[in-house]
């Protein structure tokens, strides 16, 4: 490669040319310093020209200018190929929005037609009447000569299983192609560039059944291994066994297998499925793979019922794999079900009757799973404390697979149950084989082998009314003290260590230490958390110098939008040890609520405003007309609740009782939370007031626009924008990172927008401990105290470009900033407001 730089210095000894022609070996020399530094210094580019011969005869300057050029080029390269990316993908999304509108013109057509029909017949009614006999004979004949079709005799030879795959594909490409099914679009989903991918569910048909099509950047045999591998995405399987596999004729293979999955609640019991999995190659280059029950009616092998497992059927399902031109694939999706509602309490066979319900924990779930990995192979995806993907992936399923082990309590795992105290409310297994159930997690070291005793899990479901899952999981995530004991977490966090403990007293609502929130990782679409959760103070007594004076809990959470239809809400958590090992034992615990009944599109929020959390996620809290206070009227959902805590043997008893008596107090916690965030009957403005002090969101949100206003003399958002929620929505969603501080002499964060959040790596809770001196540099604190008084007497001041620290210790650098002060109603200092713009983590 040759480069012309501009060699002014250098006319007198250049007769022929103002421009200089670089080397292969002076760009060779270059681009090796340009991998290591893209932008040297002016020391470094000297040292440069000192310590390569080759480069003696260049100016400084002209090697200055090299570099820029490069570091030009680069970002040019890099944005080309960002755009053929999206290019790509929005070519791809075309193909398929256009082939769901020539499916959806057909159905239309189809409609039509059966439409035009049966006016036709309701106008020839008399005429049929007349002729109802000679009908009858002319059907009678068409039946006699067009008998049913019968599938051949086909047992569990490999002629006879090929027949059974052979007619799986046929009934899946269908499905797949959108036909064999009435579909429509699943509620709240909408097609774009950036959504997950088009998502519909079954309007009538046998059992429940889920449609989706979308692009993922991996090719075909990725997706396949990926989905393939059901038990590492799909949180409800407990295993999946390859019983046989067989290569079939046409290069595909047939395999048997034999899955189990787990309740999602006490109240029901676990499934499991005989299938059949066909993988095989189309002639277009489309990869299959295509999964039935196997059953008398298909004739083929079987196997005997299991105890404790309910046999569901899987109907014609599977993943039809396109290579896209350009990398990538394009992926359809069949997920259709039989679950055998009639198995479970009446209460709960929404749930098994729901195609929403399938739709988010099996499709749903399928695609997310392919684009988490594709984005993290690209790099686009950040963790937090240097934890690889693969292990933070492995954290969020021990956790969900530990809590779904919990609510179950299968027999083969080593659980039993405990007798009840006379209350059959709370439910109490044990465990006596803790090696077994922690597997290779557990070691010498951790304590959890010389307990001489094991693991108890006390358990309970209940039903709530009226209070959405997303909004009951955040409160219970975001005011843990509202529920948990802080002696409890210590006997918890007790277990990893490998001193002896004895049992605490539970004390309902002791937490006496605050709860810090640190972000870990999280979803792409930020529909699951996993986070580290700091809890201060703690300790069983004070004279226990053994355990440490923080604890730590490693938490997931998911299911918090209140958008997402037919979503199931977690929050499951585990201590952990200080060191946060990789193989470090978990032992989890939480709460699973489950709606009963999908949410339409429309319906709208929450009728409650908390604190500025619960009205800012919606952006719907505040006032409300009376006839919005029914919008949740109906709402049901079953809350599963779930402790575990090692025991010695001796002490099982006691563990026991104190397992009981905790349980019970969060049952009567939660309720108490469920009925205030409950929407009321009678009023919409009766219910739980925000904390002394501060104001709802609504009214902080004008207060902050007419100050703004005032201060700086125009408008924080376009004039257009009178409506309270449409100011509360564009404050959160502005691009600015936006903070409000009290006026202390220590000035402490008390409100943020969801880019301030996002600057400071931390959630609205955990805000609050956050004081501005532990955010900005040496630079920034002098800059502020030095405008202090501006801001003070003239209302607001503007601040020079800088950089803020994160509450992860991450540098962020701005731009320039904006302080303003807000005014309340009556015209007194409220807060002092920051906007941070163009800012970006350096």
């Amino acid at each position: 490669m040759a480069v012309m730089a501009n060699n002014k210095d250098a006319k007198n000894s250049m007769d022929t040319s103002k421009y200089v022609r670089y080397t292969s070996e002076q760009v060779e020399a270059l681009e090796r310093v340009y991998s290591e530094c893209p932008k040297p210094s002016s020391l470094r580019r000297q040292q440069l020209i000192r310590e390569c011969p080759i480069l003696s005869n260049i100016e400084p300057k002209q090697i200055k200018v090299w570099f820029q050029n490069r570091r030009c080029r680069e970002k040019q390269r890099k944005e080309a190929s960002r755009l053929q990316t999206v290019n790509r993908k929005l070519t791809a999304m075309n193909k398929l929005l256009m082939e769901e509108n020539d499916r959806l013109q057909k159905q239309v057509s189809q409609l039509v037609y059966e439409n035009g029909y049966m006016r036709q017949q309701l106008q020839n009614a008399s005429v049929a009447a007349t002729d109802t006999s000679c009908e009858s004979v002319v059907t009678s004949g068409q039946h006699q000569h067009n008998p049913t079709p019968q599938h051949p005799p086909r047992d569990a030879s490999p002629a006879g299983l090929l027949s059974i795959a052979e007619e799986t594909l046929a009934e899946f490409l269908s499905k797949a192609k959108g036909a064999a099914v009435d579909w429509v679009q699943m509620p709240g989903m909408k097609p774009g560039p950036d959504s997950i991918g088009i998502v519909a569910i079954s309007n009538t048909c046998n059992g429940v059944a889920a449609r989706a099509c979308g692009l993922v950047g991996l090719d075909p045999t990725k997706v396949a291994e990926i989905l393939k591998d059901r038990p590492s995405w799909l949180r409800d399987c407990r295993c999946l066994d390859v019983l046989t596999a067989f290569p079939t004729g046409n290069g595909g293979t047939i395999e048997l297998l034999y899955m189990q999955t787990y309740a999602a609640t006490t109240l029901a019991s676990a499934r499991d499925f005989w299938t059949l999995r066909y993988t095989t190659v189309l002639e277009d280059g489309s990869l299959v793979v295509c999964e039935r029950s196997l059953s008398g009616t298909q004739g083929g092998p079987s196997i005997p019922p299991v105890q404790h497992f309910v046999r569901a059927e899987m109907l014609p399902s599977g993943y039809l794999i396109q290579p896209c031109e350009g990398g990538g694939s394009i992926i359809r999706i069949v997920d259709h079900m039989d679950l055998e509602p009639w198995s479970v309490p009446e209460v709960l066979r929404p749930l098994y009757e729901s195609s929403t319900v399938l739709a988010q924990k099996m499709t749903i779930a399928a695609l997310r799973r392919l684009r988490q990995i594709a984005q993290e192979a690209t790099g686009e995806v950040v963790f937090g404390w240097g934890r690889q993907p693969a292990v933070l992936r492995t954290f969020s399923q021990r956790l969900s697979r530990g809590f779904n082990e919990a609510v179950n309590g299968f027999t083969d795992d080593g659980w039993s149950l405990m007798g009840s105290d006379g209350v059959e409310d709370v439910t109490i297994a044990i465990n006596s084989s803790p090696n077994k159930h922690f597997g290779s997690q557990v070691t010498a070291s951790n304590g959890l082998t010389t307990l001489g005793g094991g693991i108890l899990c006390a358990k309970a479901s209940m039903l709530l009314q009226n209070v959405p899952p997303a909004l009951l999981v955040r409160f219970l995530r975001e005011h843990r003290s509202e529920w948990a004991d802080s002696n409890i977490d210590a006997y918890s966090a007790a277990a990893l260590k490998a001193s002896p403990y004895s049992v605490p007293g539970s004390r309902a609502g002791g937490f006496s230490g605050s709860q810090v929130i640190l972000p870990l990782a999280h979803t792409v679409e930020h529909e699951e958390f996993l986070e580290v959760i700091k809890l201060e103070g703690h300790g069983i007594t004070q004279e226990e110098a053994v355990l440490s004076r923080d604890m730590f809990l490693l938490q997931l959470c998911s299911g918090i939008d209140e958008n997402a239809a037919g979503a199931c809400a977690e929050l499951v958590f585990a201590p952990i040890d200080e060191s946060f090992a990789d193989d470090a034992p978990l032992l989890p615990s939480g709460f699973r609520v489950i709606p009963l009944e999908s949410r339409t599109d429309g319906s709208g929020g929450p009728n409650r405003t908390l604190d500025l959390a619960s009205a800012l996620e919606v952006g719907s809290a505040g006032t409300r007309t009376s006839g919005d206070s029914g919008a949740n009227s109906n709402l049901r959902s079953v809350l599963t609740i779930a402790f575990q805590f090692t025991y010695e043997s001796h002490l099982r008893e006691n563990v026991a009782a104190m397992a009981r008596q905790y349980v019970r107090s969060v049952v009567a916690s939660v309720q108490r939370v469920a009925m205030a965030l409950a929407p009321s009957r009678l009023s919409p403005h009766v219910g739980p007031r925000p904390p002394p002090g501060t104001p709802e969101a609504l009214t902080l949100a004008r207060w902050i626009c007419q100050s703004y206003r005032l201060h700086i003399g125009v408008d924080l958002f376009r004039a257009d924008c009178e409506a309270s929620e449409s100011v509360l929505k564009l404050l959160w969603h502005h691009s600015d990172a936006i903070m409000c501080c009290s006026v202390k002499s220590l000035p402490v964060f008390t409100f943020a927008n969801q880019a301030g959040l996002d600057m400071l790596e931390t959630t609205l809770v955990a805000l609050q401990d956050i004081s501005l001196d532990k955010i900005l540099d040496e630079n920034g604190r002098k800059s502020f105290f030095t405008d202090y008084g501006q801001i003070i007497q003239q209302g607001y001041a503007y601040l020079p470009a800088g950089i803020c620290l994160s509450s992860m210790g991450r540098p962020a650098s701005y731009d320039r900033a904006i302080a303003w002060k807000v005014l309340n109603d009556e015209d007194s200092t409220h807060c002092i407001v920051f906007m941070f713009m163009n800012w970006s983590f350096m």
